[in-house]
C-alpha cells in the first residue's frame, strides 16, 4: 500500500515537462505544452514575465509577514503575525483551501489553462515550491532562513499544503482532471547533510507530509540536484523526478531502495533530456535513446524490466528557462519523440 502521499497513474514511458517555459504569452506557453504532452500535460510556469512568476514568490503571496524588498522575500519577524498564522493552522485543520488560490499575478499560466478542458489526460500536473526550498530561499531581518524559525517551520508544510490543495481542487474542477499530480519543486533538498547549509531531515519530512495529508491525489517531488535519495524515496512520494542526464549513476546508488520504491508504485521521473539548449543541441536522438538505454540496464539489475517501463516517466532535466521559445518547442518535442520510440511508437 503507497504512503501518504497518494499514487499517480502508472505512466508506462510517457512524456511529460518539469514547470519553467520561457514564454511571456500564458496561452502560447499552454498550446505548446498541449501540443508536445497532450497525454500528461503540465501547468507552466512563466519566470520571464516577472519575479512573482519566479520559484518561492509564486507560492508566497498568503505568507504571513511577507515583504519583497530589493528583489528578496522577507518576514518581518519584529511585527506580530500571530493572528495571520493561526488563520492558516485553522485552515489547514478545517482543510478549508478557497483562500489560498494562485493569483493570476503569480501564476498566469495555472489561469491559462483553467479555460481548457483537460479530461482526455492520463494525468494534469503542476508545481508548488517546496518547502525546504521555500523555507531556505525566504529569511528574516536577520538574514536568518524561516526554515531555522520553529514557528515558520511548523507552518510552511501547512501552508504550502493549503496551496496545493488549491491547485489540486483547480485541476479537477476547473480543467477536468481525472487524476492530478502536485509536485514539490525543491532543490534545496541536496543540502541534506550538508556541514555548510545544514537542513534538519525531521523538519523537511514533516512539512512534506503535512502537505501530503491534505491532498486526494497524487505529491510528488523535484529536485534538479543531488541529494539523499534514500530519504527521498523513503518519503514514499507519488513520484520522484530527477535530472537523470546528471546525476542518474548517483540516484541508482540507491538500487535497492529504488526498487522497493517502484515496486511499491512509486515513479520516477527519469529528467534525461538535457533543459540547457547548448547542451540539448550538441546530442541526437539516438544519443538521448542511448543514453537513456544505459540508465535502464543498470537500474533492471535490480528492477524488474517490466516493471521499471512502467512506473518510469520520460522529462527534461528540469524547467525550460533560458531557451527560446522555439527552443524549448524543440526541447520537449525531443522528450516526446524519445517516448515514443521507448514505448514503439516511432522509430
Amino acid at each position: 500500500m503507497r504512503g501518504v502521499a497518494g499514487t499517480a497513474p502508472s505512466p508506462e514511458l510517457r512524456a511529460t515537462g518539469v514547470g519553467a517555459l520561457p514564454h511571456r504569452d500564458p496561452d502560447e506557453a499552454c498550446r505548446a505544452v498541449l501540443a508536445a504532452f497532450p497525454e500528461i500535460p503540465f501547468i507552466p510556469t512563466l519566470p520571464n514575465r516577472g519575479v512573482l512568476e519566479t520559484i518561492v514568490f509564486a507560492d508566497a503571496e498568503h505568507l504571513p509577514g511577507g515583504v519583497i524588498q530589493d528583489g528578496r522575500l522577507t518576514v518581518d519577524r519584529s511585527a506580530d503575525h500571530s493572528e495571520e498564522m493561526e488563520r492558516v493552522l485553522l485552515d489547514y485543520l478545517e482543510g478549508n483551501a478557497e483562500n489560498y488560490g494562485i493569483g493570476e499575478a503569480y501564476g498566469s499560466g495555472f489561469h491559462a489553462m483553467m479555460g481548457r478542458d483537460l479530461s482526455g489526460a492520463l494525468l494534469v500536473k503542476c508545481q508548488v515550491t517546496g518547502p525546504v526550498t521555500f523555507g531556505m530561499q525566504v529569511v528574516d531581518e536577520t538574514r536568518r532562513p524561516i526554515l531555522y524559525d520553529p514557528e515558520y517551520a511548523d507552518l510552511l508544510g501547512k501552508l504550502l499544503g493549503l496551496r496545493a490543495r488549491w491547485c489540486e481542487e483547480a485541476m479537477r474542477e476547473r480543467m477536468g482532471a481525472r487524476a492530478t499530480l502536485v509536485v514539490l519543486s525543491d532543490p534545496y533538498l541536496a543540502s541534506l547533510g550538508s556541514a555548510v547549509v545544514p537542513v534538519d531531515a525531521n523538519v523537511a519530512a514533516s512539512a512534506f507530509e503535512d502537505i501530503a495529508g491534505l491532498l486526494d491525489g497524487g505529491l510528488g517531488i523535484h529536485c534538479c540536484a543531488n541529494t539523499d535519495w534514500g530519504f527521498v524515496l523513503g518519503l514514499a512520494p507519488a513520484v520522484v523526478s530527477i535530472d537523470a542526464w546528471t546525476y542518474a549513476r548517483e540516484f541508482l546508488l540507491y538500487a535497492d531502495d529504488v526498487a522497493r520504491y517502484m515496486e511499491a508504485g512509486g515513479v520516477v521521473a527519469w529528467g534525461i533530456v538535457p533543459a540547457d539548449y547548448a547542451v540539448f543541441a550538441a546530442g541526437t536522438p539516438d544519443s538521448l535513446f542511448a543514453r537513456f538505454g544505459e540508465i535502464r540496464t543498470r537500474a533492471t539489475e535490480t528492477v524488474d524490466p517490466d516493471l521499471f517501463d512502467r512506473q518510469s516517466l520520460i522529462t527534461p532535466t528540469c524547467g525550460i528557462r533560458n531557451a527560446g521559445e522555439q527552443e524549448a518547442a524543440a526541447i520537449m518535442e525531443a522528450t516526446a519523440s524519445l517516448s515514443r520510440r521507448l514505448r514503439g511508437e516511432e522509430p
